[in-house]
Formats: structure tokens, C-alpha cells, sequence
């Protein structure tokens, strides 16, 4: 009998469970090869008081993303912490989620006595910052959720943590290709509203995971996110938190007096490894590569949680290209792919045209990204963009304003927050 692509993906994640220790990588490079420049910060202060508590970007060029409408009034974070009852909040998630946090650490180095060593310092080190924090919100002068998230991959690096989530995220990325080309099938048997309706859920189930939930905390303390992206998919129901669909579907479909023109150029700023990027975002940007809209996936500089980085997306796309020839001409076009072979069982008869879909970095290291400190090659792809996607997490942009520039910019707001599990889960 035959399962369907669901079926396969639930199935899947049974393989995915707790960290494996893997060989530690030796030095970080990034696209093309070259060195991914040094940080801001090479270390923590020895005295911990003095401490900046920014978010961290890489150098040497970071620019302002050209269409922040107005970058004096912007402010990405979300939750305030100078809020005691956040605070407290905040303190209780990040503490109970350290030992879990730990234990992956340790493991992606290999889980050798060192390892644990510098395990158990970081877990002292942000412990201590935690515990000022309480004593002092305003130690580290004004801070944010987003801020105190960045603090602790500051922490994280400072003890030479380069990718807590390297194994989870490769067997992820596994699982999640193995089903998308019977993904695919489906949405290419669907009319064109159907399937733009479940794109964008699609996107939004696979970027569910909140840290602020404790249902999502404890379903990836068991070992998956897959059970996580079956919740959030059986979850949803318009409208959402914040729902735009229906003027991005106007504006994607036209209506039956007016057809209208393709966008030009769509930046997609992806978040998650595993679901979130290969079931979630890669379809949506194929849909719109079919269209004839040029795509640029906008990924961090360097690992922080399970965000997939830009120096991992082309292989990902690669492993995708192979079932799908809208991808692979357009990865080819775009540079992304030399050789890829074409796949004729692909479910999609349509030709691509020879739109690119591209990498950038986006200059941060971060789990948040600060629009007012982005990389020189993400601000010279935002210049000329007319669509710009992302699905939002809890704690950062929820309200980020994007100007009109050269021509109509939508930016697709939707969000599932915390609210739609229960925040205490």
C-alpha cells in the first residue's frame, strides 16, 4: 500500500534522536572557500560586568538593509526583558534547557573529556549571566529576548562551540529530502490557490519551533522536530497571528478581471534546518522560480541553534535539484550547480525559465538578525528586490517596517506563535 509523503516524513523521524559525537572540524570557511571573517568579539571579557551584550555580526562590511524604512525607530527585538515577569520567564525556559543544551554541545565536539570540560564552563559562564540579569536587568544596559539569545551563542563560541547542532542538523536535512519528491507530486496535482495555500503553510509548520514553548522543548529534548512539524501542520487554521495571505495571493494570482506580472526578484530570508528549508521555503521558492521570479535565499554567516548557514544550502539544494528540474536549471543559473544531472521522473512537466535562485549571507551569527547591521552582498541583492518572505519566531522583527523601493515590496507576515500550542506548552 502506498503512504503518502507525510506518512514516509513521520516514519522518518524515528532515526532522528539524540546528538551522535562527530569528528570536530578544524577552521570555518565560507562560500567559494575563503575564511569567514573573525568576530567582532574574539573573547569574553575577564571581567564579565563589562560584557556587551550586542548581536553578533561578522566583519568587515555590514550595512543597513535598504529597505528598513527607517532604521532610527527600528528595534528587532520583541519581548522586552526589562519586563520582570518576562524576565523570569526567560530565566526559568533558558536555565531548563541548559543541560539538554550542554549535552549537544559537548557531543558535536566529539564528546571527549575536553569537551565536557568546556562544557561545563560555558554552562557556568551563562549561568552567571542569567543569574546578573536577575539581580540586575539593567547590567547589560537595554536587553532584549533577541539580545540575551545572541549572549548565549556569544558564550557558546567563546568556548569554542562552532555548531552545537551538526549532527541533528544533517539528519534533519536527511529525513526532509527523502520526502520531497513525493511532496512535490502533491503540490504539483494541485490547482494554483490550493497550492499556494499550502506552500505558505508548509513554511510556517516547518518554522514552527518556539523556545518559548515548553511543548516544542520538550518534543526536541525527546529527539525530533519531526512530531513538532505533524502538531503544527494539524494546527493549522486561519487566520493566523499575523496573516497576509490574502493580499500575497491577490498580488501572486491576480483575480479573474487582471493577471498579474511575476515579481522580479524574491528575497527569502530561511531559518531551520531540516523541515523548515527543504519542505517549507525550497517550495516555495520553486514556485516561484516557475513563475519567472528570481529567488535568493538569505542564510546566516554562521551556525547558531539548528539555523541552516549559507555555506550549507548548496549542498542542500544540490540533493534537492536531483528531483526537481525547476530547481536545477535555476541553481545552475544562479551558479549554485555545475553538473547536476537532470531527473526525468520529475513530477513537474513545466520548463523552467532561466530565472537564478542564489545564496547570500546575511552577515550574522546570530538566532536574530539586526537589519541595521547586514552584509554588503545581502544589501546589494535587497536593492532591486520587489518580495521579500520570511516566517517570524517569537522573540525578534516581528514588526520590522520595509519601505517601497523601486516598485511595490510585499513582505509576507505570517506567524504562529507560542499562543497556537499553549505558551506553557
Amino acid at each position: 500500500m502506498q503512504i503518502s509523503w507525510m506518512e514516509k516524513f513521520l516514519q522518518k523521524g524515528t532515526e532522528i534522536t539524540a546528538p551522535v559525537p562527530v569528528t570536530t572540524v578544524a577552521g570555518t570557511t565560507g562560500l567559494g572557500g575563503f575564511e569567514v571573517p573573525l568576530l567582532k568579539e574574539s573573547a569574553l571579557p575577564s571581567d564579565a560586568s563589562d560584557l556587551n551584550v550586542c548581536f553578533l555580526h561578522l566583519l568587515p562590511t555590514l550595512e543597513v538593509f535598504p529597505l528598513l524604512a527607517d532604521p532610527k525607530l527600528y528595534e528587532p527585538n520583541t519581548i522586552d526583558l526589562a519586563d520582570h515577569s518576562e524576565l523570569e520567564y526567560w530565566y526559568t525556559i533558558l536555565s531548563e534547557q541548559l543541560p539538554d543544551l550542554v549535552d549537544k554541545a559537548v557531543a558535536s565536539e566529539g564528546g571527549n573529556d575536553d569537551a565536557k570540560r568546556r562544557g561545563d564552563t560555558f554552562a557556568s559562564a551563562f549561568s552567571a549571566h542569567l543569574s546578573r540579569l536577575m539581580e540586575e536587568p539593567a547590567a547589560y544596559a537595554k536587553s532584549g529576548l533577541a539580545s540575551l539569545l545572541e549572549l548565549r551563542e556569544e558564550c557558546l563560541r567563546e568556548f569554542q562551540f562552532v555548531d552545537t547542532y551538526r549532527s541533528i542538523k544533517k539528519r534533519e536535512n536527511e529525513a526532509s529530502l527523502a520526502v520531497l519528491p513525493d511532496l512535490l507530486v502533491e503540490l504539483d496535482s494541485m490547482d494554483e490557490e490550493t497550492r499556494l495555500l499550502t506552500l505558505i503553510e508548509g513554511v510556517l509548520a516547518a518554522n514552527i519551533f518556539d523556545w518559548g514553548s515548553r511543548a516544542c522543548v520538550d518534543l526536541y529534548h525527546k529527539g525530533t522536530i519531526i512530531e513538532i512539524y505533524r502538531m503544527s501542520r494539524n494546527k493549522m487554521q486561519r487566520p493566523w497571528r499575523v496573516d497576509d495571505f490574502d493580499v500575497f495571493k491577490k498580488r501572486m494570482l491576480g483575480t479573474s478581471y487582471k493577471k498579474m506580472p511575476p515579481h522580479k526578484k524574491a528575497l527569502l530570508f530561511v531559518d531551520n534546518s531540516g523541515a523548515d528549508i527543504v519542505l517549507g521555503m525550497l517550495p516555495l521558492a520553486r514556485e516561484l522560480l516557475r513563475r519567472g521570479t528570481e529567488v535568493v535565499l538569505v542564510a546566516n554567516s554562521l551556525p547558531a541553534l539548528n539555523d541552516v548557514t549559507a555555506k550549507e544550502l548548496p549542498d542542500i539544494v544540490a540533493e534537492a535539484a536531483k528531483y526537481c528540474d525547476i530547481l536545477r536549471q535555476a541553481a545552475e543559473a544562479g551558479g549554485l550547480l555545475v553538473d547536476a544531472k537532470r531527473n526525468t521522473s520529475d513530477s513537474s512537466k513545466e520548463s523552467s525559465s532561466s530565472v537564478p535562485l542564489m545564496v547570500v549571507e546575511n552577515g550574522c551569527g546570530s538566532p536574530c538578525i539586526d537589519f541595521r547591521q547586514v552584509s554588503s552582498e545581502l544589501a546589494a541583492a535587497a536593492k532591486d528586490a520587489d518580495l521579500v518572505g520570511r516566517s517570524f519566531s517569537l522573540f525578534d522583527n516581528i514588526t520590522v517596517d520595509l519601505r517601497i523601493y523601486q516598485g511595490e515590496v510585499v513582505l509576507i507576515e505570517l506567524l504562529l506563535s507560542a499562543d497556537n500550542f499553549g505558551r506553557d506548552g
